[in-house]
């Protein structure tokens, strides 16, 4: 306790001699004398055998001409505070430059690109020959020079922009860089930027990191955003670039902030990306300030909700950003590089007052600043209520949080010590402190030692360096949520490395809501419609249904089926048209069954009445062998039914092809046996009284077999020209609706065929017509005469109907074979 209270004291007696004395400490008196001067103003150095170099933005971008603003407690003040530790931790370390000291010069580049090139002009002074001979001093003697300190390697800057500058001049003069902050990828052009390295990834995987996140919530449309200057600019084209090689995601818009936006800007950007209202993810390379902007424009506009942002490691998971403005923010997706927070830094940082780091030349600026009061009269907040006491300690009496970048600017250091280190054991073979050889280190060598380090930095992760001098691609993958207790926090919902892995069910995008909202040009197109690109936007499209007999072969064609298939259901594919043949129980076969059945039935009643009257006058009379073959004709015609019906194979077609005609031939060629008879009888009876030839019953026979044979010669000619088989008849049925095509299952009978097979039945039918004409006048006691020649004109009557009816339109096997059964029916009767 009394100790603590002797230190207390010695700070309050501290704080009033503070700005008057300056620095009097031991380790820092070499630098004390100069501090004053105008050259070291701005700038911090401390002593040692190698001098590192520091850029760090202390300072905001001053305003209305002037170089500086406002001081930067965590970006500038966190990360200067870092480098000085981590120098520290080297100095103390026995085994890493084991009797080397570094030293420091460390500078403000006021987050302004052209500043920071005029003070890193302070890191090349010890390398350009100042030259004399035109000066004199008053007593004539050449002027004497102070020789400034060499600095081997700068760590810094923390601005792309900034590090593209320095990078310029430095790599003039071979002194290596490392970077802690800056992410563009034009840096990883080794051919102009040489000497610069950074322990950050490039926003070349940053992009590829936010465009597999934007791939996986199946976001294919969005707009970017970035803020003028390198940063914004180049991470917004590196996301255009990769999303162009890769695919399937596209700019609706690209918008720039302007580095001096003017009133209303920020209204207006906001506007503008309504214009494609289905564009709602909108991808950020912005700064910290840009984003509050852009947030508190969308709550002014009522568009809370509405858009979906994705932002860069800019954003991360800073808070101030969000402050007041939680509910716009909800659901934004963030990324940052894989990071620790270093502990040994919160003690040593915690730790600092204004007695133990007056070497920081800026600390009791951040003294008044975060303590909000006044350090004397020589202050530097006139308007503060309060004076300081020097009694406050960071994170008591005031919050703290370890600035983000404080890892990496430890790493960058270590980085530059370990190359240091590696170049020691092999210029100086293990000899301790500076050898001859490493008095002027070669700048060029020391970047090959930076490019091949490898060690576990601060947070425990490799920190090694490709060929381009960029780290590896590590980030966390943040969300923006407000919990059902209305606090919002970062949620870790992921990570990237090479790859995406991220955890969609901690995804929460509303309060309770884990629907993932859409960001879309068009919606997807149903099953069996395919997509018709509007020219130029890919991501858009109209969908237009795969018609007739098309499915859907791909994402954006329609393809015909082949001729025997139609479309599925859902037109994803094809199936087999279904094949049908007349069945037994349709009523088209049943009607011609009953006629049929009725016809056997009548037709084996009068053949078996003729049979038990075989040897009776009447039946004599009638011409008994002739009766029998006409009956046996009529007989198959009724029995061609029933092969007409039955499901075609190669034996139901053979049967139809000898039954196609054979009934009708016996038929007619019975007929016309009997007339051809008639006629031949009283032809001759005009001339002699004698009987003409071949009117007995066997002779009748004889001709009527011979005009039967010529059918069953046609018959086996058919056979053999062509055998029977059977093919399934797509055409008849295809209707425009493909769900009611059918194919028909038919015996393979061409027209050709079938005029052939029925011509000659019909060549017999005709002649025996002009018989029955001819015969039309005999005696009533040949009466039957009469009733054939009727029934021939009505037999013509019916074929005449039939030929054009059934040649000349498209019909079903159904009605086809219903025509035929209707037709032997109608004969037979």
């Amino acid at each position: 306790m009394a100790s603590s209270w002797i230190s207390d004291l010695f700070s309050l007696l501290f704080v009033g001699s503070y700005w008057l004395l300056g620095d009097t400490s031991p380790k820092a008196a070499s630098s004390s004398d100069q501090l004053s001067s105008p050259e070291f103003a701005h700038s911090i150095r401390i002593d040692g055998d190698i001098i590192l170099g520091g850029l760090f933005p202390v300072h905001s971008r001053g305003e209305r001409g002037l170089p500086c603003g406002e001081l930067k407690k965590e970006k500038g003040i966190h990360r200067l505070e870092a480098m000085l530790f981590a120098i520290d931790l080297i100095n103390k370390d026995s085994e890493l430059l084991p009797n080397v000291t570094l030293g420091a010069r460390i500078l403000d580049t006021c987050s302004r690109d052209t500043y920071a090139l005029e003070q890193s002009l302070t890191f090349v002074q010890a390398l350009i020959e100042r030259d004399g001979s035109d000066v004199r001093c008053a007593n004539g003697e050449p002027p004497i020079f102070a020789k400034p300190d060499k600095v081997v390697g700068v760590i810094g800057a923390s601005a792309s922009s900034v590090s593209i500058m320095v990078a310029n001049i430095l790599r003039l003069f071979k002194i290596p860089q490392i970077s802690y902050a800056s992410t563009a990828p034009e840096l990883s052009d080794n051919t102009r930027y040489d000497f610069f390295s950074r322990v950050v990834p490039p926003d070349s995987y940053q992009a590829q990191a936010m465009l597999d996140i934007v791939t996986a919530l199946g976001w294919n449309f969005v707009s970017t955003l970035a803020s003028e200057g390198n940063y914004g600019e180049s991470g917004v084209e590196a996301f255009i670039q990769t999303s162009r090689e890769t695919g399937g995601v596209c700019i609706a818009q690209s918008l720039k902030i302007p580095r001096e936006p003017r009133p209303g800007e920020f209204d207006k950007i906001v506007l503008r990306l309504l214009e494609t209202p289905n564009a709602r993810a909108v991808i950020m390379f912005a700064n910290e300030d840009d984003i509050r902007r852009i947030l508190d424009a969308a709550k002014r506009n009522n568009l809370t909700g509405h858009f979906l942002w994705v932002g860069s490691d800019s954003w991360g998971s800073k808070i101030s950003p969000v402050v007041h403005q939680e509910r716009v923010a909800e659901g934004a997706i963030t990324i940052l590089p894989k990071r620790a927070s270093v502990d040994a830094f919160d003690r040593y940082f915690k730790s600092r007052s204004l007695s133990n780091n007056r070497r920081n030349v800026w600390f009791a600026e951040f003294w008044e600043e975060n303590f909000v009061c006044k350090l004397g009269m020589h202050g530097k907040r006139p308007g503060s209520p309060k004076k300081c006491t020097g009694l406050e300690k960071v994170g008591r009496d005031s919050t703290y949080e370890q600035e983000g970048k404080v890892q990496f600017v430890m790493d960058a250091v270590y980085a530059m010590a370990h190359a240091l280190h590696s170049m020691h054991r092999q210029l100086c073979s293990g000899a301790p402190g500076l050898c001859p050889r490493m008095a002027n280190i070669d700048g060029k060598e020391l970047l090959a030692h930076i490019r091949s380090v490898n060690f576990n930095g601060s947070a425990g992760t490799p920190v090694i360096f490709n060929e381009n001098g960029d780290a590896p691609g590590r980030y966390d993958i943040f969300q923006y949520q407000i919990n059902n207790y209305s606090v919002a926090e970062y949620k870790v919902i992921g990570h990237w490395t090479n790859q995406l892995n991220l955890d969609l069910d901690s995804l929460q995008w509303t309060t309770g809501s884990l629907a993932h909202p859409a960001s879309v040009c068009s919606l997807p197109c149903q099953t069996g419609e395919r997509k018709k690109v509007v020219k130029g936007v890919p991501c858009c499209w109209h969908c237009e249904r795969c018609e007739g007999y098309h499915y859907q072969s791909t994402e954006f064609t329609c393809n015909l089926c082949p001729y025997e298939q139609r479309p599925n259901y859902n037109r994803t594919g094809c199936q087999s048209i279904p094949i049908i043949k007349l069945e037994w129980d349709s009523p088209w076969a049943l009607f011609p069954v009953f006629i049929s059945v009725l016809g056997i039935i009548a037709t084996t009643f009068v053949i078996a009445t003729f049979i038990r009257y075989n040897d009776t006058p009447i039946v004599r009379a009638a011409g008994r062998e002739m009766s029998y073959v006409l009956l046996t004709g009529i007989f198959l015609c009724y029995i061609a039914t029933f092969p007409m019906i039955a499901a075609p194979d190669v034996v139901v077609c053979s049967f139809r092809r000898i039954f196609l005609g054979l009934g009708m031939s016996i038929s007619y060629a019975a007929l016309l046996t009997k007339t051809n008879r008639i006629h031949r009888i009283f032809e001759q009876g005009k001339k002699a009284v004698t009987a003409p030839k071949f009117i007995s019953p066997a002779s009748q026979l004889v001709i009527t077999f011979s005009l039967i044979s010529v059918q069953l010669f046609g018959i086996l000619v058919w056979f053999g020209a062509d055998p029977p088989h059977t093919f399934v008849d797509y055409g008849e049925q295809r209707t425009q609706d493909p769900r009611n095509a059918r194919g028909v299952l038919k015996c393979d009978i061409s027209d050709l065929s079938l005029i052939c097979s029925l011509g000659y039945s019909i060549l017999l039918m005709v002649t025996c017509t002009v018989y029955a004409i001819k015969t039309r006048s005999v005696p009533e006691t040949f009466n039957e005469a009469k009733p054939i020649g009727f029934t021939m004109y009505t037999t013509c009557i019916i074929w005449l109907a039939f030929i054009p009816i059934f040649f000349g339109t498209a019909q079903s096997a159904e009605r086809e074979e219903l025509c035929f059964l209707l037709l032997w029916a109608l004969e037979a009767y």
